[in-house]
């Protein structure tokens, strides 16, 4: 197998498939991509021939392409199913979905550069605005996280259980 990781080292989902790809020992090939240098190396022709988002991470496995960081660890996850990211009982997996997902879709992409570009663009935020926009969300998301973790936490070292899931793949970047 020939994996390919699209990213930037600063991208926390970039960061999320990197842990996958390292907790599963699986060997890869790292294909950096700047968000900042020439306006943006996500943004050129070639990546969007990738991703036609023009975000990062992207995985090409094969002929295979797949974006956003949740649906490449899912994919991980299945095709190499040691260790486990995801419980196997469906309630177990659904509560582990949540907490990444809260991290995945609630707090890392309002916080993202390109976000708090157009906050700056589009509205005028300065720097004080944008720190408290940023408090504010990764406030409201870690509450809930926090709580998460000690409803669920097996062991008091992971958000769920006593092993390392999709959850704490989320989680560590984003910190």
């Amino acid at each position: 197998m020939s994996l390919r990781l699209y990213g930037h080292w600063r991208s926390s989902a970039t960061f999320r498939v990197r842990i996958a790809l390292n907790c599963k020992g699986l060997t890869w090939e790292s294909v950096p991509k700047n968000l900042v240098r020439g306006g943006g190396e996500h943004l050129k022709p070639d990546y969007l021939a990738l991703n036609p988002q023009g975000l990062v991470p992207t995985l090409q496995d094969g002929k295979l392409l797949l974006a956003q960081s949740l649906a490449i660890i899912e994919y991980l996850d299945q095709i190499h199913p040691e260790p486990p990211l995801l419980p196997g009982d469906a309630p177990s997996r659904a509560a582990v979905r949540a907490m990444a997902l809260a991290i995945a879709c609630d707090v890392h992409p309002i916080n993202n550069l390109s976000v708090l570009q157009y906050l700056r663009r589009e509205f005028g935020a300065d720097d004080e605005a944008i720190a408290r926009w940023i408090r504010h969300w990764i406030t409201r998301g870690f509450t809930a996280m926090e709580t998460w973790i000690e409803r669920h936490s097996g062991d008091g070292h992971h958000c769920y259980g006593a092993a390392v899931t999709l959850a704490d793949v989320c989680l560590v970047p984003q910190v």
